[in-house]
């Protein structure tokens, strides 16, 4: 019987469409699933929505629609997307799904009887106008998103007892090294566990738009209580758990390697081996993009490009678990170099020439030691990095053969052997050709789980009637190649791409897309609120007071511990860049705001939010129960540049 893998996605995040970013994620757990099957284990890959939450219920508010109709809208959107991008989903699990309801009660019902949840309440300041409380904030503050005071609100939450769980955790994280990974997370994680944990609320009466706590009266599951359940009830029945892998982005992997873990312990359930946190994918500066915050979308790469060359500049660019960068200029130049003018020109040429010279049969060849040792190395090579996720490093290994097998055409040149009268010259061409085909049958099944429709094509062209994902990439050796099979058709794989049409087309793509969804998910004009009433009329002297000054961001992170808080460095053109806390994270992710020009309010006195001081106030706009909407500049505005 074959090994069971299990492995997840996170479970997304329901408030907008799916982004390249989700993209990167979800191809990275399809290589994996892939990789995994191609050495005889039975796989399965879950992915899924994350649906409930306040956020939801403002989302869907300013859509017009009911939490309901907008979440079914957007759940949708990220199982099509997959869909049509040819990526493995084999479990998609909705929050809104009975069965998951069924499985986080079982869950908290555990914990409640084990003693690790308790009823208690939580004091903190909440804004009436956006029915949200205002983490760290001192009594009466502005709340960050719409700057109304706040107010003082008791409410009562079930809590869990994560301060129990200390210790527990320290010691998992010492004697499984490999739980979190990479090593840096691992450290992050270390530390804030070091640092003491308080309990978690888990709970809200103020949410309508969640499951309901057993028992529990008017409360509801809050947040990760609720979506981190979902990597079980994905598979309840099947014998799965506990996972093999969770692969997620590294803003959420306090969730997964600190609440998850503690509460599985306090149900007395297993938990999971390894937790994979990569690093984000940013966005280069494009002027073109700027007025849609950078926003990428993969739907117009795959009409484009095709999916494979996202796959495989996504997986060869960007080291995996480090942050990478995107653009539509490295993506052509990435595709042209290393596919069209590597691998496909060797794979095309190597056939041309078997059907040219041997009428399309592959002949019979021993291959020479130096191609053999070449491809022992890089079979190695490649399977022990995609072990360890190093898909980067295990990319390049494998180039690094195809150019051993191109060096070794040009130095036998059989287009000078097929017309050599030397006893040797036909024997060496057969050589030649079986071990140029031989590379090519390697790269084929090493690269099945990185590019698995070109490499289905390429490994057709072969002559193999067997599919591919057949392979056992754990069996792989040189040598395997059939002597005497017809080799089907010579057809360009990869193809040239002339890079302004082509990036001019993704544009024109994106911005269609763009449209395509405001519609769907934007808010109606006739539904929305109208504007607040205009403030009090001030005088020119007040107005003076307040120092309003471009600036432009020059780092972008998620607040720990909130889901609305990004933590900024502007630069004014001041000596240093100024810190910044801004309750825009439900409109912007970090990586859009990277090099984004921004107005500030400079003059406002510092205060702290989350522990850090913020110097400034971002200025943006929004409709009432609406996202934020920085303000910006239609022509170029130099940096430090007062506003009047």
């Amino acid at each position: 019987m074959p090994d069971k893998y299990y492995l997840t996605t996170p479970i997304y995040y329901v408030n907008a469409a799916p982004h390249i970013g989700h993209t990167y994620t979800t191809i990275a757990a399809d290589l994996i699933a892939r990789y995994q099957t191609m050495q005889g284990r039975e796989v399965v890959l879950t992915t899924g929505t994350d649906e409930h939450g306040q956020k939801i219920e403002r989302a869907a508010r300013a859509a017009g629609k009911s939490p309901r109709e907008f979440t079914d809208v957007i759940s949708a959107e990220f199982s099509n997307q997959w869909k049509k991008l040819g990526l493995r989903v084999d479990r998609f699990m909705r929050t809104t799904d009975p069965r998951h309801h069924k499985k986080v009660q079982e869950l908290f019902t555990k914990c409640l009887e084990n003693g690790y949840i308790y009823k208690g309440s939580y004091t903190g300041e909440y804004c009436v106008s956006c029915e949200l409380y205002v983490s760290d904030a001192a009594a009466g503050a502005p709340c960050p998103d719409c700057g109304r005071p706040t107010e003082t609100v008791t409410e009562e939450n079930y809590f869990f007892k994560l301060s129990a769980f200390q210790d527990k955790l320290l010691a998992l994280y010492e004697s499984q090294p490999e739980f979190i990974q990479p090593e840096t997370r691992r450290n992050e994680v270390l530390a804030f566990v070091r640092q003491g944990l308080g309990d978690l609320s888990i709970s809200r009466t103020t949410i309508q738009w969640g499951i309901p706590v057993p028992d529990g009266g008017n409360h509801v599951f809050y947040v990760w209580f609720d979506a981190l359940t979902t990597y079980m009830s994905a598979v309840e029945g099947e014998d799965r758990w506990p996972a093999d892998l969770h692969l997620i982005g590294k803003e959420i992997v306090r969730f997964h390697a600190i609440y998850w873990p503690a509460f599985l312990m306090a149900a007395g359930l297993p938990l999971p081996k390894r937790i994979f946190a990569h690093g984000w994918l940013l966005f280069e500066n494009d002027k073109m993009s700027k007025s849609r915050g950078n926003i990428v979308r993969a739907t117009p790469i795959h009409e484009v490009m095709g999916t494979d060359a996202l796959r495989y500049f996504l997986l060869r660019e960007v080291v995996f678990g480090q942050d990478g960068t995107f653009s539509y200029d490295a993506l052509v130049i990435r595709y042209n170099s290393d596919l069209a003018n590597g691998l496909g020109n060797l794979a095309s040429r190597t056939l041309s020439m078997i059907h040219q010279y041997r009428a399309g049969v592959i002949p019979a060849g021993v291959v020479p030691d130096a191609v053999a040792e070449a491809a022992a190395k890089a079979i190695e090579a490649v399977r022990s990095a995609f072990d360890r996720f190093e898909f980067s490093r295990g990319l390049e290994a494998l180039w690094n053969l195809l150019s051993v097998a191109d060096k070794f055409i040009v130095e036998q040149a059989p287009w000078k052997l097929v017309k050599s009268t030397e006893p040797d010259a036909q024997a060496r061409l057969d050589a030649t050709l079986y071990s140029a085909a031989e590379v090519v049958r390697i790269a084929a099944v090493l690269l099945a789980p990185v590019m698995p429709d070109s490499a289905a094509r390429i490994w057709q062209q072969l002559g193999f009637t067997t599919p591919l994902e057949a392979e056992r990439v754990d069996r792989l050796a040189c040598g395997g190649l059939p002597a005497g099979q017809k080799a089907g058709a010579s057809v360009a794989v990869f193809p040239r791409i002339e890079a302004k049409p082509a990036i001019d087309k993704m544009r024109e793509l994106e911005e269609t897309e763009t449209r395509r969804q405001k519609a769907l998910f934007g808010k109606p004009e006739v539904a929305g609120p109208p504007p607040a009433p205009l403030a009090d009329t001030i005088t020119i002297d007040d107005f003076i007071k307040v120092d309003l000054r471009v600036g432009q961001v020059v780092s972008a992170e998620a607040v720990k511990g909130s889901d609305k808080l990004l933590h900024l460095k502007v630069d004014i053109g001041e000596a240093a860049p100024r810190t910044i806390v801004a309750g825009i994270a439900t409109a912007y992710k970090p990586e859009q705001m990277m090099g984004r020009k921004v107005v500030i309010v400079a003059n406002l006195a510092p205060r702290k939010l989350r522990g850090i001081e913020s110097q400034g106030m971002i200025v943006a706009a929004s409709l009432e129960g609406g996202e934020p909407i920085l303000a910006g500049f239609l022509e170029e505005a130099p940096i430090g540049a007062r506003l009047k």
